[in-house]
């Protein structure tokens, strides 16, 4: 059998259990919004702001029995939004730090395919220029070599390099046009 004193002591239980909810369903009531703002001001986010005050709730009636002056609630409240809210400014700063790193855009196989043909075309339109206007060519767009560098190399003048390599654009854009006909 129980005694008187388990009796009492359940009644209390049920009792500040039965407080917690009156008290904590008043404060809901008058202090939600606030409470939810001063979120959306800490985290940025209106949902995320619902939830950390939500959670402040839950907490507090959980903790009800070890709140030591009851007439402090609000001021626990607003710090335990205050807290929740900066460890969801921590997690998210951890979850930034550590993002997976995006895939690289690597082209398709059909691109592959079309840019090798098309560098192929390009070499063998480079090997029916002259030997001349083909050196300018290389030395100017795959060497990127200046003009004065490639008359340096080739021993002729700025002029000859840019006659040069002119006609052998020429040439070369008439070849890859024919080819693409």
């Amino acid at each position: 059998m129980l005694a008187p004193e388990a009796f009492t002591a359940q009644a209390r239980s049920a009792s500040a259990v039965w407080d917690a909810a009156e008290v904590v369903t008043e404060i809901y009531n008058g202090h939600y919004n606030q409470l939810v703002r001063l979120a959306v001001l800490l985290v940025h986010d209106v949902q995320t702001a619902e939830e950390v005050v939500q959670d402040a709730f839950e907490a507090m009636h959980l903790a009800w029995r070890r709140l030591r002056d009851s007439e402090k609630a609000l001021s626990y409240l607003r710090q335990t939004v205050v807290n929740r809210s900066r460890s969801v400014l921590r997690h998210r700063k951890v979850v930034d730090m550590h993002a997976p790193k995006p895939a690289p855009d690597e082209p398709s196989a059909e691109h592959a395919a079309m840019a090798l043909l098309e560098r192929s075309a390009v070499a063998e339109a480079l090997r029916s220029l002259p030997l001349r206007q083909r050196e300018a060519i290389v030395l100017r767009y795959y060497a990127d070599f200046s003009e004065a560098d490639i008359a340096a190399a080739m021993g002729i003048s700025r002029g000859a390099v840019k006659s040069h390599t002119a006609r052998a654009m020429a040439a070369l854009k008439s070849i890859l046009e024919r080819e693409t006909s």
